[in-house]
């Protein structure tokens, strides 16, 4: 078995490890696990009632868990493009999930920095940017799946050659990763591990529409397909209510009922999304396994992400992220660094996906690109309060026709203290205003409400400081 070999490599890898040298000691290895559709509250340390995460929980428990982490575009190619470039979707140009190969080679990243800094740099996993898996700048060691994968038998780019794996491919990008953290490394090393889980097998039919992932399509590993039998799983207060004065979501759309209880993601699909989970979670235990071998795990800046969030049913929604609520847009954010960050430490301050790029940076002592929209975490993280940090953020989404439910339903959002505020670009009458102080599930729309007009027009004037579009991607 796949994962039981994962152990016996580290046994077998271990006497060919070598320490850093004086000066990669004083900047740490980097350690970055992104997992796909993972939701902030799919973790037993953020409370869930049965998910079983003890490594990621340890991680937590070890570190520091972000309350308030969010992504600025809820969609997988844009949201890990963000990531990468630190940059808003309107800056970098991959605003939607489409065939964007060739630009994504042209992305200024963060491994970019950090490799001209000295690291070692590796990326492993779903890039997502395209079916183009060749490697991209910034990268010593690429390991990408073909598109989307598969998850058993994936095909993919091992530097260059095209290998077909064999096993189940959260496994197999953990043996890899493993592997990759066992050898010898001269000079401090960025891992970039992004898992295809806990996305199901395929998203898209023959015919280019988005298909219902249904409990088959979210594919457990065999060990797994039995966890959680017999639990009864959260649901949010919004689960299943039908949206009454969101006039996006209230559009007949042919061939869909209406949102509402008949609309919600079913319990098995979302087991399976955690049973996929915990194959994800025992890879993060390997890592923490191998980099403890070497002599390494405390000189690590381990970070475990999700991507963007995903919907169970809240507002009838399911199989679906790309909505500006806030099942959509937060995200887990774990850092565990003990030689800076403070053990159990719960930063509330808001930070944002554009926020690794500036963070690893300083972590490398190098500069921070001008480029770069976000901000270093490295102030919070060492438990300083931090004058001035942001209180607003922009969300936006651009229209698609793989979601029926969003065709022309592009938007720009910003989330500014209690208050949340949605414009839809591409239909008038469509906009939303939320105060989630007083109603944190997003039931009930402010946009016509007088007592909410100043708020409002505040809203509008932050939306426009911060839509800055540019001519020149990463100016």
């Amino acid at each position: 078995m796949r994962f039981a070999c994962v152990c016996l490599v580290i046994g077998l890898l271990l006497t060919e490890s070598r320490c850093l040298s004086a000066d990669s000691q004083a900047r740490p290895n980097i350690v970055l696990v992104i997992v796909d559709d993972l939701r902030w509250d799919d973790l037993g340390v953020a409370g869930h009632p049965f998910a079983q995460t003890p490594h990621i929980d340890r991680l937590a428990r070890e570190g520091a868990r972000f309350t308030n982490a969010f992504v600025t575009t809820p969609l997988c190619s844009p949201s890990r493009a963000s990531i990468l470039t630190s940059q808003y979707a309107h800056r970098h140009g991959i605003i939607d999930n489409t065939e964007r190969g060739p630009q994504s080679h042209r992305l200024p990243t963060f491994p970019m920095v950090l490799q001209q800094a000295g690291y070692e740099t590796s990326f492993f996993g779903k890039w997502h940017m395209g079916n183009d898996n060749t490697a991209r700048p910034g990268f010593h060691r690429w390991y990408a799946l073909q598109g989307q994968g598969t998850s058993h038998d994936s095909v993919v780019n091992d530097n260059g050659t095209i290998r077909q794996t064999v096993g189940y491919v959260t496994d197999v990008l953990t043996e890899k990763s493993v592997e990759f953290v066992l050898q010898p490394h001269e000079q401090p090393f960025l891992l970039y591990l992004s898992h295809k889980a806990i996305h199901p097998e395929t998203a898209q039919a023959a015919d280019g529409k988005l298909s219902d992932p249904t409990a088959s399509n979210f594919i457990p590993a065999d060990r797994h397909k039995e966890l959680y039998q017999g639990v009864t799983i959260p649901r949010r207060p919004n689960y299943g209510v039908p949206p009454l004065d969101k006039p996006v979501l209230q559009q007949t759309i042919p061939g869909l009922p209406p949102l509402g209880t008949e609309t919600v993601s079913s319990d098995v699909s979302i087991l399976n999304r955690l049973r996929m989970l915990a194959a994800v979670d025992e890879g993060v235990g390997q890592l923490c396994e191998a980099l403890e071998a070497t002599g390494q795990l405390d000189n690590t800046v381990f970070v475990v992400m999700g991507d963007h969030g995903y919907f169970y049913g809240e507002h009838g929604l399911s199989v679906e992220r790309r909505l500006a609520y806030e099942e959509s847009i937060r995200i887990p954010l774990i850092f565990r660094y003990p030689r800076l960050v403070k053990a159990g430490s719960l930063p509330a301050d808001i930070v944002l996906s554009l926020d690794l790029g500036p963070t690893f940076a300083e972590f490398a002592h190098t500069k921070i690109p001008p480029g770069f929209q976000g901000h270093s975490l490295v102030p919070i993280l060492s438990g300083q309060q931090v004058e001035g940090w942001r209180d607003s953020f922009l969300i936006e989404y651009y229209s698609d026709t793989v979601f029926p439910r969003m065709h022309k339903a592009g938007y720009r959002a910003v989330r500014k203290g209690s208050w949340k505020y949605i414009h839809y670009v591409d239909q008038a009458g469509m906009d939303e205003l939320y105060d989630l102080h007083a109603d944190p599930y997003e039931l009930s729309n402010l946009i016509k409400s007088p007592a909410a007009s100043a708020q409002l027009g505040e809203l509008q004037q932050e939306l426009a400081r911060l839509y800055q579009p540019v001519t020149t991607s990463g100016q």
